[in-house]
């Protein structure tokens, strides 16, 4: 049993593009993390973004996948779940428009919003496919996935952390680890360098498949201006892998569990829809509790309840992040910080009830997640990392960028 087993080698990924590979666990936003999309990384969700254009008509949204190609077998398909305000999926006021892609030859695409409109071709052009009714835009296609991560720091904190609980560091009755102020500032340390030394992304290269939508807003935000927003995979047998915030799935299920155990959660977990999140309250309450623990702090994470001392600590939370979906406001093309639609609902800042959150491909995405779950805040907690190597555009289509050419 290891803690934070959970964090799975990305070595498949990383041996084509030449990186060392990892004895320990690693970092990375959603990838290669069950034995089912291990299996076949072309059914695998790196990551997904959702975010507004500057003049509020369309809903970005990318997609990456960590296979090199797409299969014909499966179904690639982003949820949007629109209403008028922030909560739980099955309001009956909530309205849902898929929309779901099939890739059934190489470089053949055939995309389906709803029953309003559909693209079919060759969408590999970086000027984009548009779809019969000019309702949305697609590429398909290599791009670097600007997600950036220091991968060994992370691992090396976490070790730090697991060798303080392997020492026997007595938990609260919420399940936080009474961690020192020499352990805790080692920890954060070791999170901020590679080996010692300045922070490395080990990501840096990362061009995994990516499917870009740009799509007209209003074709999606029938049921009001919030839309909430997860990406799935799906084929003969039923969901393969689904993504929504940044970090969730992996992060936060199989907590001091066996191998085995944490496969079973994540494999659950990867099968089911935020509609299932309550029955993962529970476990991602669990790894709540070691976060909450790394400055030292018991606590002080955002919407815990610090009056509390049992495991209902982190249930607010616990309950917000198992409903795993990216919240944009569509009311508006202002996008500058991860969380806001939460934060405007759950934490009354009102100065972002103007901002769309979602997740932009900008957002120093891993770094806003931890702080959140360790201090309560949107920053304070990094990894010595602040953007990618190839600034992505968060206004140009098709926003990522090309993979760079290796020399001949």
């Amino acid at each position: 049993m290891r803690p934070f087993r959970h964090l799975i080698p990305l070595l498949a990924a990383l041996l084509p593009l030449g990186l060392p590979p990892l004895s320990g666990p690693v970092l990375a936003s959603d990838h290669l993390d069950t034995p089912a999309v291990i299996a076949d990384p072309r059914a695998d969700i790196g990551d997904l973004y959702a975010w507004m254009s500057q003049d509020g008509r369309q809903l970005n949204l990318v997609m990456t996948i960590v296979g090199h190609s797409l299969s014909d077998r499966l179904d690639y398909t982003f949820h949007i779940d629109s209403a008028r305000r922030f909560g739980k999926p099955g309001n009956a006021s909530v309205r849902s428009m898929d929309l779901t892609c099939r890739f059934p030859g190489p470089q053949q695409a055939d995309c389906r919003l709803g029953g309003i409109d559909r693209v079919q071709g060759d969408a590999s052009s970086t000027e984009g496919l548009w779809s019969e009714h000019h309702r949305f835009r697609l590429y398909a296609g290599l791009r670097d996935d600007p997600f950036f991560n220091n991968v060994r720091g992370t691992r090396q904190a976490y070790q730090v952390a697991e060798a303080a609980l392997a020492r026997g560091v007595a938990k609260d009755k919420a399940g936080c680890p009474a961690f020192d102020a020499a352990t805790s500032a080692e920890i954060l340390d070791k999170w901020r360098h590679t080996d010692g030394g300045p922070a490395k992304n080990l990501l840096a290269g990362w061009t995994p498949m990516a499917i870009v939508v740009s799509v007209d807003v209003d074709a999606v935000n029938q049921g009001g201006p919030l839309l909430a927003v997860w990406a799935a995979t799906a084929g003969a047998k039923g969901q393969v892998d689904r993504a929504g915030r940044p970090l969730t799935g992996n992060a936060l299920l199989g907590q001091l569990r066996s191998d085995e155990e944490g496969d079973r959660w994540k494999e659950a977990y990867n099968a089911a829809t935020p509609a299932d999140g309550a029955r993962f309250e529970a476990e991602i309450a669990r790894g709540l509790g070691y976060y909450d623990s790394f400055d030292g702090q018991c606590g002080n994470q955002w919407l815990a309840d610090a009056k509390t001392s049992s495991t209902r600590r982190y249930h607010r939370l616990a309950a917000t992040l198992a409903d795993d979906r990216l919240w944009v406001n569509s009311a508006t093309g202002i996008c500058t910080q991860m969380f806001a639609v939460e934060l405007a609902a759950l934490s009354d800042e009102r100065a972002l009830r103007s901002d769309c959150g979602g997740r932009t491909l900008t957002y120093d995405a891993s770094n806003i997640y931890r702080s959140f779950l360790v201090n309560g805040t949107a920053a304070g907690v990094a990894d010595g990392l602040t953007r990618d190597e190839h600034p992505p555009s968060n206004t140009i289509f098709p926003f990522l960028v090309a993979p760079e050419v290796p020399p001949s």
